[in-house]
């Protein structure tokens, strides 16, 4: 159902008092007219700078006051619905709370009461007499709507406009999820910077949209430069894995892969795989960090975690990455006055109900501190543990880092390097040849293979310096997780 019947549905059935979220209240106002005006039903609007006013008429002596707005409300027997635009300031005061309950509760057949705020925080005294009700974003047909228009008004403006259908169904995906007026702006951004409008802008506008969605600082778009999954040395049964999920979806039309969870030893590619799924997928990648969730005032936490997974939903399709994911959702919780449960409750909720197009890929690297109701089958489309990588891995690991800074090396070099570095992990290998162009530098002299096995020489690997915990990982994950 959209907003327009949803809407329609709550006024018909003779709610008193509805409470709406909402950020676009331009757009909320003419969807709610035109369901009133279905019904047959006078809309007045209160404004704390204009007071109440019946359909954009002039407004009534004296009504800026909220309290005597009510007051006025009370004398009027015939249907109507009443939107008080913003009101959340002035529900502090007992009084007007007071009054909005009474009048609620009093409400003539027919009277609905609409109370607007850009976040739901509705008083206690209200919750089961106020029914809350969320703005959803714009559909397909209302994009399409405004695309055509503003392509309209580009090109009276004699932009240049070269787009086609499938172009326009790609922008309507690009600007899904953001107000009308955000998706507008942005069209006309993108317009502006060159003086034209054409497929190739489209990455840009959905750039954009995941700028302006991730701006509260939970949410980050990271701009990998990395290669494709094909260049990840080793891990070949989670890159068949993903392939074959990917080819299904695009080929089959099957449901697409919703998310995974990759375990394993620091330092072996969790979190560049990541980065490189969203890259070969051509789709954005947003990394969540449960630490900037927390706030001192109460719901305030669980408050952002929804509005975030609302802007990640927004995003779809997209690569939703989740770094470390037990320091945010980890066992226990109640030592922070159960904060930690419900943002995992609502987390839950959000991997239960989800609809496909964000694709979950969550790191941990201690699975012991995450809760069990995470782990449970059906949460992640699959566990896969990340071990350290074998002589095959290990040898893609090091071609990788040679080539990425044109280091040469004989066969001979590259197979001692190989051999050398069993335990090592991918992040290991890569210090090393880091700290080996260093080394070469500081000697004024080309890199050799022995730069290098120095470096190694020095190193103590986590194999070595945590074997009991990397032992413990593996013993948790010969029965619970997959391969990698």
């Amino acid at each position: 159902m959209d907003n327009t019947s949803d809407l329609r549905v709550l006024l018909g059935s003779r709610h008193p008092l509805l409470f709406v979220e909402t950020q676009d209240e331009e757009r909320f106002l003419v969807l709610l007219r035109d369901a009133a005006w279905d019904l047959d039903l006078p809309v007045w609007t209160w404004t704390a700078t204009k007071g109440l006013a019946r359909d954009e008429k002039d407004p009534q002596y004296g009504t800026r006051d909220p309290s005597r707005a009510f007051e006025w409300i009370k004398y009027l027997d015939q249907p109507a619905v009443f939107v008080f635009a913003d009101i959340h300031p002035h529900l502090d005061n007992p009084q007007v709370v007071r009054a909005v309950k009474e009048l609620a509760q009093d409400a003539r057949e027919g009277q609905t009461i609409v109370l607007t705020a850009p976040n739901r925080t509705i008083p206690a005294e209200l919750n089961g007499l106020a029914l809350p009700w969320n703005l959803s974003p714009p559909g397909e047909d209302e994009l399409h709507r405004l695309i055509h228009r503003t392509l309209e008004d580009l090109t009276e403006r004699r932009f240049t406009v070269d787009l086609d259908d499938s172009d326009v169904d790609r922008l309507v995906v690009a600007v899904r999820g953001l107000s009308l007026r955000e998706a507008e702006h942005l069209l006309q951004q993108a317009a502006f910077r060159d003086g034209q409008l054409t497929g190739e802008d489209i990455a840009d506008v959905r750039r954009a949209k995941a700028e302006l969605l991730s701006s509260d600082g939970i949410l980050e778009l990271v701009e990998a430069e990395v290669g494709t999954l094909d260049e990840v040395g080793g891990l070949d049964g989670l890159k068949q894995w993903l392939r074959v999920r990917r080819a299904a979806h695009e080929d089959g039309g099957m449901e697409p892969a919703r998310g995974i969870l990759l375990t394993g030893i620091p330092g072996c590619g969790k979190s560049f795989v990541a980065k490189t799924l969203a890259r070969s997928w051509d789709l954005p990648l947003v990394l969540l960090d449960p630490s900037r969730l927390y706030r001192p005032y109460i719901g305030e936490t669980e408050q952002r975690l929804q509005e975030s997974l609302r802007s990640i939903d927004a995003l779809a399709p997209a690569v939703l990455w989740i770094d470390e994911i037990e320091k945010g959702f980890a066992a226990g919780g109640m030592s922070d006055s159960g904060v930690s449960q419900r943002l995992l409750g609502t987390f839950l909720r959000w991997m239960q109900e989800r609809k496909p197009g964000v694709f979950l890929v969550a790191t941990a690297n201690d699975v012991s501190q995450l809760p069990p109701e995470l782990l449970r089958k059906g949460r992640f489309d699959e566990t896969f543990f990340v071990d350290l990588p074998d002589t095959a891995a290990r040898r893609a690991i090091f071609a990788l880092h040679l080539a990425k800074r044109d280091i040469e090396l004989t066969e001979h070099e590259l197979a001692r390097l190989v051999k050398n570095s069993d335990g090592f992990s991918g992040a290991e290998i890569e210090s090393a040849v880091v700290g080996a162009v260093y080394r070469a530098f500081g000697a004024d002299r080309p890199i050799a293979g022995s730069d290098i096995e120095a470096e190694m020489a020095a190193t103590v690997p986590l194999s070595i310096s945590r074997s009991e915990d990397v032992l413990a990982l593996r013993a948790w994950a010969s029965d619970r997780a997959v391969a990698a």
